[in-house]
């Protein structure tokens, strides 16, 4: 008879028993330094490591706007466009002929860069001196599963590592008391966990995603059992389960469930200030605008970004879910749905620059704001909103060693192709892992007998947004 069915009865009465007040918190990150499991890397996957070369930025917030906000009515005005509004557009759109639509705000020069902002983000516009403006994006999926998968994971149609999940495997984690890698986002995500996970990459390395607002993390607290019986039972529980793990070396589950205990068990004394924002200060509730209900709730993400990324997390995403899934995807009422949507991210993403940069984080902390696509500068059918766009699109990044105040790349007269600096989604993704000092054709891992790396074989770092 083996002698891994008792083994596996004992793990699970102590699983139920150390385990009673952590809930079905599904966390992976640091074990804990100098214990039991800390013996070797393996089971230490999220341990800091040193990067390729000299980074710019050690860590990311990555504000994600689902949907694809458009280009030509955000950040990339043509004048063109409205010139020629109600024509047909210079070329058909998936074999349909459309006709031109100007778009319904104006824009304005700001700052001392003068780049051109509509006035759907007055706020965001005053920060324009810091953000480096691509205008030239591209990406190969026009449909959102595929878009936001490819954005997100550098791949539209297989499960693969996530960008968080990359950098946390190439860097580790910067504190052993709370997620390397966190997503935040008030409702469901087109992909689900697909766009944060850690497909084949260790099983620690996917993000925890946090959706209730006012609670993030449940069951946090063990109020049955005293913080000494806890590790207790979690170094018994540590000693069972390497034994188990002895003949499982290739399954890194059990690795990362193994991390999940010990760091629900740490979290205990870090994770509920770092979430508790009671404390912070009238001003800074004002400059992301918490008491007020239009920003409230992404006011609320930026300012947990901020306060994770203060205390070591190497990267937050924000998805902007309030109200649905892709709330930017405005196929109709194009007007009533934009105005909409920046009225709730303009506040607050503007504070959360003021505030990295007030805290001395911004130059160190590379911030990504973009969807994945743009929108048509032709109306779709007879309604009054665009069609998805992956030909030529805009995204900013602020921070973490880009220039601030500049534009890289163009669209045509009409914003509908890149012509200029053309930068594809694995582009971007490169020039991303450099500025965290990672070469993005070293970062591989090994699966199902090839080198895996995040660009695929594709990739060219943009240099010329370097600060």
């Amino acid at each position: 008879m083996s002698t891994e069915q008792p083994i596996v009865s004992t793990r699970r009465d102590l699983l139920r028993h150390a385990g009673a007040g952590f809930g079905g918190l599904a966390l992976a990150a640091l074990l804990q330094e100098g214990g039991a499991l800390a013996a070797t890397d393996a089971s230490n996957p999220l341990a800091p490591r040193l990067p390729h070369f000299a980074p710019r930025a050690k860590r990311v917030i990555f504000l994600f706007m689902p949907g694809g906000p458009s280009q030509v009515d955000t950040f990339d005005p043509k004048p063109r466009l409205t010139a020629d509004d109600g024509k047909p557009a210079p070329k058909a759109y998936l074999g349909q002929q459309r006709m031109l639509l100007a778009s319904p705000w104006k824009f304005a020069r700001h700052g001392q860069s003068g780049i051109d902002v509509s006035e759907l983000f007055p706020h965001t516009a005053r920060q324009v001196d810091r953000l480096c403006v691509i205008r030239s994006m591209v990406t190969d999926d026009p449909n959102h599963p595929g878009g936001c998968l490819l954005m997100n994971t550098g791949e539209r149609v297989f499960s693969r590592p996530s960008l968080g999940a990359w950098v946390t495997y190439g860097l580790g984690s910067e504190n052993e008391n709370l997620p390397g890698f966190m997503a935040i986002g008030p409702g469901p995500l087109i992909e689900g966990a697909r766009q944060y996970g850690a497909s084949f990459l260790p099983a620690a390395h996917q993000g925890t995603f946090v959706s209730d607002m006012e609670t993030p993390i449940r069951n946090l607290a063990n109020a049955r059992v005293s913080p000494a019986q806890q590790r207790r039972d979690l170094d018994a529980l540590a000693r069972f389960n390497e034994l188990h793990r002895a003949s499982r070396a290739d399954d890194s589950r059990l690795t990362a469930r193994i991390a999940a205990f010990e760091l629900a068990y740490r979290m205990q004394s870090e994770a509920p200030e770092a979430f508790e924002l009671a404390g912070e200060t009238p001003a800074t509730r004002r400059l992301y605008g918490l008491d007020e209900p239009a920003t409230a709730t992404f006011g609320r993400q930026c300012l947990l970004a901020r306060r994770l990324v203060e205390r070591g997390v190497r990267f937050v995403q924000l998805y902007h879910t309030t109200g649905g899934f892709q709330p930017w995807d405005q196929h109709s009422d194009l007007k009533g749905g934009h105005e909409k949507n920046a009225l709730a991210t303009d506040l607050p993403v503007a504070g959360l620059l003021a505030d990295l940069q007030a805290r001395g984080l911004l130059e160190e902390t590379l911030v990504i704001w973009g969807g994945e696509f743009g929108r048509t500068p032709a109306r779709e059918g007879n309604a009054d909103g665009r069609d998805h766009h992956p030909y030529g699109f805009t995204m900013w990044l602020a921070g973490g060693g880009v220039k601030g105040g500049m534009i890289h790349g163009a669209t045509d007269d009409f914003g509908w192709d890149a012509i200029e600096g053309r930068v594809h989604v694995h582009d971007l993704h490169a020039t991303i892992l450099h500025l965290l000092g990672l070469d993005h054709e070293r970062l591989t891992y090994r699966h199902a007998g090839r080198d895996y790396r995040l660009t695929d074989v594709s990739g060219t770092v943009v240099r010329d947004i370097f600060a």
